[in-house]
């Protein structure tokens, strides 16, 4: 565990070299990276969404792939096609942006709900299916989307199924004024990711993930997470709760987050920073009106009346 403790460290000092004043995100990202997850960027153009995806391939020399989602994107254009090869005779598959450790979906909401639907298989079963046949997707396979959520013109809302297969959903926010002045001073771009020296390799993340699941939840916290679950389908202001998937993933990621600070337990206090971003893209309200900011607004409030009805446990460590 210690050496996991290194690595992880490594790899978040690296991202930050890069990533300005974002420790939080920084280790969100790390943690759904290390819970075998996925993440949703929810937030205006220019935050760093981009270079954040970038810095993560970067910092552990794995392939990256971004898709640029447009209404006219279709399905083939994320997992590929076969074609028909005439010097050859035989068809061939053509792999799509898919076959990559990191796939950058940008502006996913732009996407029509048809190509959407394309990444549900890649994202759930790290596999792709076409015409019959399956194909499997590199180790490790984790999909970063973005989409602005105050532009409502030509978007797609992303339907509930696809939603509950991210595991964190966060936002970047603005710079404080220190670190952006520092930012004017050295720019930092997408581009500047390529320059960025690996400081892991890929095998690193795989080797995180099996120390992730050597942290130590004891059977009281395990309760105290089930508990504030299954108390969001309860709420009567929240018509869909979180599901068994959003359970095991605010297991997993709770897991990953206590590897990422230097624990090897996890915590009640951890369970409860993770709520917001682990469930909160999940809850679908029963006022439906309510879009993007709003409702991730509404639905963070909730969530915080859910977590302070179930008493937190006294734990040992």
């Amino acid at each position: 565990m210690d050496a996991a403790f290194r690595q992880a460290a490594a790899l978040e000092a690296g991202v930050a070299r890069l990533v300005l004043g974002k420790r939080d995100q920084i280790r969100l990202a790390l943690g759904a990276w290390i819970a075998d997850g996925h993440l949703l960027i929810e937030d205006v153009p220019g935050t760093g969404k981009t270079l954040l995806a970038r810095a993560l391939a970067r910092c552990v020399n794995a392939s990256f792939r971004r898709i640029q989602c447009t209404p006219d994107l279709l399905p083939s254009d994320v997992t590929g096609l076969t074609i028909y090869n005439q010097s050859s005779q035989e068809f061939e598959f053509m792999a799509g942006p898919v076959f990559s450790n990191v796939l950058l979906a940008d502006e996913i909401n732009r996407a029509t709900p048809r190509t959407q639907s394309s990444l549900l298989e890649s994202m759930e079963e790290h596999q792709v299916t076409i015409d019959g046949h399956t194909y499997r997707l590199p180790t490790p396979f984790f999909v970063v989307a973005t989409q602005n959520p105050v532009e409502l013109e030509g978007t797609f809302p992303l339907p509930e199924a696809e939603l509950d297969r991210f595991s964190v959903c966060l936002s970047m926010g603005y710079l404080e004024e220190e670190e952006e002045l520092e930012m004017l001073r050295s720019p930092r771009s997408a581009a500047s990711a390529s320059e960025l020296e690996p400081i892991l390799e890929l095998e690193s993340v795989l080797q995180l993930r099996k120390a992730s699941r050597r942290v130590h939840v004891q059977d009281r916290v395990l309760q105290y997470l089930l508990r504030i679950v299954r108390e969001t389908r309860r709420h009567p202001r929240i018509r869909l709760g979180a599901s068994s998937r959003a359970a095991l993933s605010l297991l997993q990621v709770g897991q990953a987050m206590a590897l990422v600070t230097g624990r090897d337990f996890l915590d009640p206090i951890l369970v409860r920073h993770l709520v917001g971003p682990v469930l909160a893209h999940r809850m679908v309200l029963e006022r439906g009106s309510l879009w993007g900011n709003a409702q991730r607004m509404e639905a963070m409030a909730l969530l915080e009346e859910v977590v302070d009805s179930v008493p937190s446990p006294d734990v040992e460590h």
